[in-house]
């Protein structure tokens, strides 16, 4: 039986066609029309006055941290429970992480820890939403507006979600979002930032691309990054998002799928399929193992893996992240909520190419290690 990886993207509508257009007009870099496409109709999608196209999620992040003007002395503060490039965007502009537990049911920040950890150094929130389901939106916004902060929403996981019926990617000041290959719209590799502000926007324009001066392009008043999405990419994107309510669509069937065949599992906590603010996009399929398990995550992943099913351990905690501890940053923290799913949850094939066939396949093999 074939191996089932843990993602397989879906390329089935005009990715071929409009990359064989880059091609025979020779538009391959970053200056060809896609890459303005992309960056319109993303916008215009989530409901934003400017798109920035970068060269991935992590760039994005960088951009939008320095496009803030943050940095020494000024503190962010974000989940513990997320990517490492959350925190390396803040550490690289200078600036001091903070973070809070996560939410045991939503696997998201924890909203109400959130004002507590607020000092005069406080410049921001990032905003993080994890897995299938947005952060409690007016929870946060209330907190800024309450202490003048801003918020940067990383919605790189939520392609196609909406809070309370307004799209992911529109929240606080500025955005950014993922086009990796496990992301419901990808480009292999390409990110975006989204705003509302024209000079924010300008000013990530001319970080994403080495601050270069429109009037004398070589003499640089400070430094940038090269950070530029190609139009091959962007064609990919392009034709990406024209299926995207179809892709959010794929993604809740194969989510009621897995929760349906796991119904008999005993101690084994599924994704929450709605809250009263949002309905599961499921961007992947995570399980949290309960305590009637004498094993942990990885030994479920290596059983699993055993049986020809791929898997991907839950994010490991900011705080236990031993080059923060070399850094001297996150140190005498606890988050046990956000430890535990580090420790205990893991997710499943969730690529959109994945058939039904093969989930019927993920499920029998899961009931199996953890019947």
């Amino acid at each position: 039986m074939a191996f089932i990886p843990v993602n397989e993207p879906l390329l089935t509508g005009n990715e071929k066609s409009y990359l064989i257009e880059c091609i025979e007009t020779g538009w391959i870099s970053s200056e060809g029309p896609f890459v303005r496409r992309l960056e319109i109709d993303l916008a215009a999608r989530v409901g934003r006055q400017y798109g920035i196209a970068v060269s991935n999620g992590s760039a994005a992040l960088e951009v939008a941290v320095a496009a803030l003007g943050i940095g020494p002395g000024d503190e962010i503060i974000l989940p513990t429970f997320t990517i490492i490039s959350c925190a390396a965007a803040i550490i690289r502009a200078g600036a001091t992480p903070v973070v809070v537990d996560a939410d045991p049911y939503t696997w998201n920040m924890a909203v109400d820890s959130v004002e507590a950890k607020i000092t005069p150094r406080t410049r921001a929130i990032m905003v993080v939403h994890t897995y299938g389901l947005p952060v409690e939106m007016d929870k946060i916004q209330a907190i800024a507006d309450r202490h003048s902060i801003a918020i940067i929403e990383d919605a790189a996981e939520m392609h196609g979600q909406n809070y309370r019926g307004k799209p992911c990617g529109s929240f606080g000041i500025i955005s950014t979002l993922s086009f990796y290959a496990n992301k419901h719209i990808t480009t292999g590799e390409g990110g975006m930032i989204l705003t509302d502000d024209p000079s924010l926007a300008e000013r990530c324009r001319l970080l994403r691309n080495l601050c270069f001066q429109p009037e004398r392009r070589f003499i640089h008043e400070e430094l940038g990054w090269n950070f530029r999405m190609s139009n091959l990419q962007a064609a990919v994107g392009v034709a990406q998002l024209e299926q995207l309510d179809d892709f959010v669509r794929r993604k809740r069937r194969m989510g009621q799928r897995y929760t349906e065949g796991f119904s008999s599992l005993v101690d084994v906590q599924l994704p929450v399929a709605y809250t009263d603010y949002a309905e599961n996009i499921y961007w992947v399929y995570g399980l949290v193992l309960g305590d009637r398990y004498t094993f942990d995550a990885q030994v479920a992943m290596q059983k699993l893996r055993e049986k020809g099913i791929g898997t991907r351990p839950f994010f490991w905690c900011l705080h236990e992240q031993p080059v923060m501890h070399k850094l001297g940053l996150l140190t005498d923290v606890s988050c046990p909520v956000a430890e535990r799913l580090a420790r205990r949850g893991f997710y499943l094939p969730s690529g959109l190419g994945l058939t039904e066939s093969a989930i019927d396949q993920v499920i029998t093999a899961v009931c199996e290690v953890l019947s």
